[in-house]
């Protein structure tokens, strides 16, 4: 599994599945907030499945990823 997903996009998928991960102890007290495990995963991670279903790559540093150039 090579990173698909470039470094701002982690950050927010990290920052929005601990946010949503939060409502397991703030607020609504149901099962939405295992939502926020996607996210968080796969922003630790750096790998989307979809993405890679998809053949997308927001990953700027790794140009190599997908058999393209490297990005200048």
């Amino acid at each position: 599994m090579k990173r698909n997903i470039g470094d701002i996009e982690r950050g927010v998928r990290i920052v929005a599945g601990l946010g949503l991960t939060s409502l397991a102890f703030v607020g609504p007290q149901n099962l939405w907030f295992l939502l926020g495990l996607v996210p968080l995963a796969t922003g630790v991670i750096g790998w989307c499945p979809p993405y890679a279903l998809l053949g997308l790559n927001t990953n700027k540093s790794c140009g190599a990823c997908l058999g393209s150039k490297p990005v200048s």
